[in-house]
């Protein structure tokens, strides 16, 4: 078509009114603060009334505000790997050479300290009472801790894991050399997956075994109402009855899982190879929704406001991506220029993500108009 056909307009009227548009939108989020804990981080954030927690691979353990303040500030001597957690008004830490240590939640002053203990690369889990602690061993043993002195309630040792089949090749890279992922207590059941092991449901009280099933490479666990969601790397995507392990539904994705599973806003979501954010139901497990993202996602969605689902990906930009139900169409995004691997925390407006290096950043999301 000749230039003739199609009329130009005078650019600079064109470009004039565009600025103008542009400059009377409002972004959908405000930057709120950054804070620099001065050491890389993969810890995440634990969500605590008034701010977050986190540790990095300094060995600090910090609580800040919801301004970003600190409020303390405490050295523990070597790297803390998982968050940090909450329980009766004390934080409880661990550390990779196995110091576990209880900091109040005020002013993190010490009430207890254990040495000479497994290294804590699995989350600790607090039961509903806040009375006890429980964590997981890198080799699969399970501890239960009094939350207010540190005194062993039980100890679990590893179960032993089944002997491969002697003409199966061994793996490149054995499932269990990965640290078991956090365990869930669902109804007075606490669910906890043992790499090679399998998957175990034991008494929260005794220790003693409920149930168990053949379900290795397991990446998370989630629950809901009496139901354990349980995401495998290769891609099974189960739904347990806690009770008695029974199935309920399965999904398998071609292109396996890469982050661990999250209900939310009515679906069970899951990071799907490449790079995919995939909603399953919860009731029935089929595939509800598949969204591309922009690199994968290792950590877990989160709820912002009333109909936003916060995505963190894990690409060097950090980009975190919001999708607007019911159609899951992109809200906006931002860049936190560091990769975000671990779930982000919300508080009212404000959400507030862990970056890789160690770096918390805090937005303000907009509130949208009454619809």
């Amino acid at each position: 078509m000749s230039s003739r056909a199609c009329p130009r307009l005078p650019w600079l009227p064109c470009l004039t009114l565009t600025l103008a548009v542009m400059a009377c939108q409002r972004a959908p989020v405000d930057p709120a603060f950054q804070f620099s804990s001065d050491a890389s981080s993969r810890t995440g954030l634990t969500a605590v009334a008034d701010g977050v927690l986190l540790g990095n691979e300094a060995g600090t353990v910090l609580r800040l505000d919801r301004e970003g303040r600190p409020v303390w500030r405490v050295s523990l001597g070597r790297e803390v790997a998982v968050a940090p957690v909450e329980a009766a008004g004390g934080v409880i830490a661990g550390t990779v050479v196995g110091d576990v240590v209880c900091l109040t939640l005020e002013d993190g002053k010490e009430r207890w300290r254990l040495g000479g203990e497994p290294p804590v690369l699995t989350p600790p889990v607090v039961d509903d009472a806040q009375r006890t602690v429980f964590l997981v061993a890198p080799d699969g043993a399970v501890r239960a801790l009094a939350t207010d002195s540190g005194q062993v309630r039980w100890k679990r040792p590893a179960p032993k894991a089944p002997s491969p089949a002697p003409a199966a090749p061994a793996p490149a890279t054995a499932p269990d050399a990965r640290p078991p992922p956090a365990p869930v207590m669902v109804e007075g059941v606490l669910v906890v997956a043992l790499g090679a092991s399998g998957l175990w449901a034991v008494d929260p009280e005794t220790g003693a075994t409920r149930w168990s099933l053949p379900v290795t490479d397991v990446v998370g666990l989630d629950s809901e109402r009496g139901t354990v969601f349980v995401a495998t790397r290769p891609g099974r995507v189960l739904a347990l009855s806690v009770k008695d392990g029974s199935t309920r539904w399965e999904q398998s994705l071609a292109d396996g899982v890469t982050g661990p599973p999250a209900r939310a806003l009515g679906a069970l979501w899951v990071g799907a190879g490449p790079s995919s954010l995939v909603g399953l139901s919860t009731s029935e497990g089929r595939e509800v929704a598949r969204v591309a993202l922009p690199s994968p996602l290792l950590g877990r969605v989160q709820v912002g406001l009333e109909d936003l689902l916060l995505v963190p990906t894990s690409g060097r930009e950090g980009q975190l991506v919001a999708l607007r139900a019911p159609g899951w169409t992109p809200a906006f995004t931002v860049r936190a220029d560091t990769p975000l691997r671990t779930r982000p925390v919300v508080r009212g407006p404000s959400v507030f993500v862990l970056g890789l290096d160690g770096r918390v950043l805090a937005w303000r999301l907009r509130v949208p108009p009454p619809r």
